[in-house]
This record gives C-alpha cells, structure tokens and sequence, in this order.
C-alpha cells in the first residue's frame, strides 16, 4: 500500500463549461494536473496539490471541491484581485472537445510555501502550466525539491495546437522538464504538434531517450507505447461503449498510472528492473482511471477504485 507516500500535483486551475450541441450541459473544475489529482484523491491515495486561483466565487467552489475529494490545499493560493480561468468545451457526437479559454497570463507570487517531498512521492505536472515563462521559478523549484528527495516525477507534455505558435519560445523548458522527469507521457497528437511526427518510437530515439529513461506515448482508444532503455512495449487500451465525454480522460490516465506505482510499492530505484508484466499492470490501471472517466461529463472517476477492484 501507500507506505506513507504521497502524490503532489501542481497545475492550472479552470472551471470548464461543457456544452452539447450548443447547449450548456455541465460546469465542473478543471485543469490537467488538477483533473489528475481529483481522481488521486477519490482513489483514496494521500495528495496535495500546488496552484492557484482567483479570490471569487468560482475560486471558493474550486477549494471547496479539492478538499471534498481528499485534496490537501496547504500549498494552494486564492488570489485577492484575480479573476478565476475558466474554458469552453464544445463535445462532438463521440464526445471529443474542441476548446476556447477565457483567463489571465499564468504567473508566479514570491511568496509560495511549497511541500516537502520525500523518497517515494510522485510528482505530477506537466501542460502549458509546466513550460510558460510565468510559472518556471515554481516548476523549478518542485523539481529541485524531487530530486533532492529522490521522487519519481511524471511530466505530461500535453501539448495542444493553440499553443503551436509558441513551439519555439517553449521547447527549451520542454526539453529541460524532459531532462528533469523520470518518466514523461504523451499523446500522438502531442507530439505531432511539438515535433511533427506521430511515431512514438522515433520520438523516444531522437528527443526523449537522452533526457528521459521512461517514455508512455497514448493514442487515445489505440495503442499506448511504452519506451524504456532496455525495450519498447505495445498494449492496447480496452474498449469503451459509453463514452459520454473524452474530457479529462488522459488526465485520470496520468492519475492511475501514479496512484498504481504506489499500490505495487515501486520506487524510482526499481523502475530499471521493471518488465513487460510489471508495466502492463501500471498501463491497465491507468486505463481503467481513463475509461471511467469518459463516462460521465466529469474530468475524473467518479467512484473510488482501489487495488482490490482494478
């Protein structure tokens, strides 16, 4: 079990506005890493989570919800004289979104008591949050403390078209947070954009294996890669007939993936040993956080899951 361990995710905060058919359908919190962290927290795993938010009425239901699920908010900021973010979510009829956001430049406070990390901790964090010039004295900073601490660090590059135009200025801190993680995921789409390819194998080989040991390439219901030094492996998300909404679902993804290293007792020195079956637990348990997800309109599971029910 947990032995103590935690997982800390740190990220954007942003109250997402689902519509349907040009309806309003849901408005629930979001964020990628806070997306993951819910769904850390309703797994019953302890967590924290690093962010910020706007001193309003949508910051105030943003704490509240965190804390509901099992969230600690002792590193979290309401902000006096900031307006909370908030996103757009257009569903398509298979349940895929196309997005439009609505907040203010990301940045950081001087002031940010930030949590002690300890062997075994996973640290979750990754997206534009990770990578703007706005919050990299704080993603830094986090990643000082992990290493210190010898904690495994999950980066999820999550990388979208709307900031393509940005490709240049962002990919030095990329490809730092590539040389600071131990394991870094993303999608085919992901890396279409940043690097104009969709092979996850030739990613691995040419970006990622000299920074990174570690690499899960996903494809949404296709095939996951996983790169490791030794090998690469291929497995296959299970199928999924009620998908409601395919929001939020690479965010539980990330969240069993780290909820799963603590439950089989790995730590960052055992992850050069692991083989094929070891690595197809991690992915199936990942894919099942995934999976309940997409059948609801929330960003996250929706009932707790333990190792006793993967």
């Amino acid at each position: 079990m947990d032995n103590g361990r935690k997982v800390v995710g740190v990220g954007e905060t942003i109250l997402d506005i689902l519509f349907r058919g040009g309806q309003p359908v849901a408005a629930v919190p979001g964020g990628s890493s806070f997306n993951s962290i819910i769904s850390v927290g309703r797994a019953g795993v302890p967590c924290t989570f690093v962010g910020y938010t706007g001193a309003d009425c949508v910051g105030q239901q943003t704490v509240d919800f965190l804390r509901s699920n099992g969230v600690g908010t002792e590193y979290f900021q309401i902000r006096q004289g900031e307006k909370s973010a908030i996103s757009l979510a257009f569903l398509d009829h298979v349940g895929e979104a196309t997005y439009a956001f609505y907040r203010e430049p990301l940045h950081m406070r001087e002031s940010w008591t930030l949590p002690a990390l300890v062997h075994g901790d996973v640290l979750l964090y990754g997206s534009y949050y990770a990578a703007c010039a706005g919050m990299r004295p704080l993603i830094t900073q986090l990643q000082d403390l992990a290493a210190q601490a010898a904690a495994i660090v999950y980066y999820d590059l999550n990388f979208r078209p709307g900031h393509s135009d940005e490709r240049e200025s962002l990919t030095p801190n990329i490809m730092q947070n590539f040389r600071r993680s131990t394991i870094v995921r993303c999608s085919t789409d992901d890396i279409d954009v940043l690097f104009s390819s969709r092979s996850a194998r030739d990613i691995y080989n040419k970006y990622i294996s000299h920074c990174c040991p570690y690499f899960i390439c996903t494809a949404g219901a296709d095939q996951i890669i996983v790169c490791t030094p030794r090998e690469c492996y291929e497995f296959f998300a299970p199928p999924i007939d009620d998908v409601v909404s395919t929001v939020g679902a690479g965010d539980s993804f990330n969240a069993g993936f780290a909820c799963a290293l603590i439950w089989e007792g790995i730590m960052l020195e055992d992850l050069p040993a692991l083989g094929y079956d070891t690595w197809q637990r991690l992915i199936a348990t990942a894919c099942r956080f995934a999976g309940e997800t997409c059948r609801s309109t929330e960003n996250y599971i929706n009932h707790p899951l333990a190792p006793n029910n993967l």
